[in-house]
């Protein structure tokens, strides 16, 4: 793997060291015995790791379709321990469980209709994420994060569907010029919170469980949709389904979302 450039997150509110510029690798950092680290430029929150992505990178340590549960924040630019759990994984810091990873059945989802490029043009005109607070930073969505993915999913007017169009960045690819697994799973988290709260006040809740099918890659350097879709809520738990599309509205990539908002 390339060198791992370091990205440091300031937590205070003030403003984060500026980007280094690409090529980034956006690798899983391997050693052993196992450990697993999630490069801190990869956050979500401002001091953890982004869900989606980090859920791909422990998924991406199971052979075949794994389904992913977070169980506390993951640390950045940390080691952490990988243990076999009967079948499945458990992602350690310490004491402390970060994540389980489970072999899963396929994904069966079923996609809404497409949405163009142009429909996500104007859906992430209505983006709904905040200048300030947790997720100001968020690579993916962050709306000051200089080198965000710029996934601003906003609703689709009359549809129960939002939607933001994406660019893949030449840093987010493989060797063979497609985007890394983990950046596709990044990319198919955040806007599933939005679709979750479509028709409502948005709320504090937190990515539990995630899995994703890889259809066909996905080439950078080339606009795609991004789109997600509500999908059940039962209390406290909100589903919500994704999907990257392509520009003529092939499914490439779809995910499954739990999110939990905390107890009140």
């Amino acid at each position: 793997m390339g060198e791992h450039l370091p990205y440091k997150q300031g937590v205070t509110g003030s403003s984060p060291v500026p980007p280094i510029p690409g090529p980034y690798d956006p690798g899983i950092l391997l050693r052993d015995p196992l450990t697993v680290s999630v490069p801190g430029r990869f956050n979500g929150p401002l001091a953890s790791g982004n869900g989606g992505y980090s859920a791909g990178v422990f998924a991406g340590l199971l052979e075949g379709p794994a389904a992913v549960s977070l169980r506390s924040p993951v640390p950045l630019d940390r080691d952490l321990d990988v243990e076999r759990d009967g079948d499945g994984l458990e992602v350690l810091d310490g004491e402390t469980l970060v994540a389980s990873v489970e072999a899963a059945p396929e994904l069966e989802l079923k996609v809404p209709e497409p949405v163009s490029v142009e429909e996500a043009r104007n859906a992430s005109a209505s983006y709904r994420g905040l200048a300030e607070g947790e997720f100001c930073r968020c690579f993916v969505c962050g709306l000051v994060r200089e080198d965000s993915l710029g996934i601003f999913a906003g609703a689709v007017e009359g549809r129960d569907v939002v939607a933001s169009p994406w660019t893949p960045p030449a840093w987010s690819a493989d060797s063979a010029g497609k985007v890394q697994p983990q950046i596709v799973a990044a990319v198919l988290d955040c806007p599933t919170y939005f679709a979750a709260y479509i028709h409502d006040e948005l709320r504090s809740s937190f990515l539990a469980r995630f899995q994703v099918r890889h259809d066909a890659p996905v080439p950078v350097e080339e606009e795609h949709v991004v789109v997600a879709w509500p999908s059940g809520v039962e209390g406290r738990k909100l589903q919500a389904g994704s999907a990257v599309l392509s520009a003529d509205g092939t499914v490439l990539a779809v995910a499954q979302a739990l999110l939990i908002e905390p107890r009140r």
